[in-house]
């Protein structure tokens, strides 16, 4: 016999098993910036995907924010995607930075935890007010962030633009580093408090939250989708004692209308079923819940999570369900 015939007939059987294997389908989800909330959490579902999910794995990416995150689902680009409220709405309608490209194929997984827009200057900064802002170089989020849209619904909301401002389009951790050269007046950001880059910035300089007036925050929410009155709590950052009101916005965890009711029911109960997990990653995850997604989701579940809601004993409301 051939000496080689033992080692082929291995490598045969070898490439066999392989081809019958089941193939491990990656899933793609899309955050935002490495100085938000919704990267490390992306990196914590997908952890969870992976160790519950047979025949899943799935990886975090780093992304522009819910703007892009949104045009990525729409194209099949990401499987999942983080976003904020108001702009999912956007989408879904064909409004504001949509009106060119209506996005109805978008579903909901869940609602997850509100945002608030957090407007920062250095403690001996001119900038007390929002309108303190005019013709001053200020951070307005990243292009297609849901913080530079949040920003423009609440400038408009309030008799403003951004035109109004020299406007700085830098991502979350460059607007901190802006700040803390003296590059830009102030910064925002929409992000669930507390926030690793406002943190850090807290640490080496003094800093002051800009807070709005009742009158701004109630023609913001008479005007902004899913807007609505939040607090951050004093505290919350080095030398911020006491609670600064501003606006809050919804997050929600996004897919395609194309995915399989199986896996987005599957997706929807390993989110639910972990959420000490995800709590663990950051503190804006003890709001979660379903009956804050419930309550909160602004556009139709995914027939799948609706599923899952019904299965865990919760009523869908009719305007919900697709």
């Amino acid at each position: 016999m051939n000496k080689f015939l033992p080692w082929l007939s291995l490598a045969v059987l070898a490439l066999g098993l392989a081809d019958t294997a089941p193939a491990q389908q990656r899933l793609s989800i899309a955050t935002g910036g490495t100085g938000g909330v919704y990267y490390p959490l992306g990196g914590g579902l997908s952890e969870l995907i992976g160790q519950h999910i047979e025949g899943h794995t799935a990886v975090a990416e780093v992304t522009g924010g819910s703007v892009e995150n949104l045009a990525l689902i729409h194209r099949g680009e990401s499987d999942i995607a983080f976003s904020l409220a108001d702009t999912a709405v956007q989408a879904y309608r064909g409004e504001g930075r949509f009106a060119r490209r209506q996005l109805e194929n978008l579903r909901v997984i869940a609602a997850l935890y509100p945002n608030a827009v957090h407007l920062v200057a250095l403690a001996d900064s001119p900038v007390h007010a929002l309108g303190d802002l005019r013709g001053r170089r200020v951070g307005v989020g990243a292009p297609g962030s849901g913080t530079e849209i949040n920003v423009a619904t609440l400038l408009q909301a309030n008799g403003m633009s951004l035109r109004d401002l020299r406007a700085r389009r830098l991502n979350f951790n460059e607007t901190a580093d802006a700040l803390r050269d003296g590059d830009i007046a102030a910064g925002f950001w929409s992000v669930a408090p507390p926030t690793s880059a406002i943190m850090s910035l807290a640490v080496s300089r003094d800093i002051r939250l800009v807070g709005l007036t009742e009158a701004e925050i109630d023609r913001a929410t008479a005007h902004g989708a899913a807007m609505f009155r939040h607090e951050i709590p004093g505290g919350t950052y080095d030398g911020i004692d006491q609670p600064v009101l501003t606006v809050g916005i919804p997050n929600l965890l996004v897919v395609h209308a194309d995915m399989p009711d199986e896996l987005a029911h599957a997706i929807t109960r390993v989110l639910f079923e972990n959420l000490d997990a995800l709590r663990g990653i950051h503190a804006a995850m003890n709001t979660a819940s379903i009956e804050y997604s419930l309550a909160t989701s602004p556009l139709p579940f995914h027939p799948g999570a609706a599923g899952f809601y019904s299965d865990a004993g919760h009523d869908v409301p009719d305007h919900l369900m697709q």
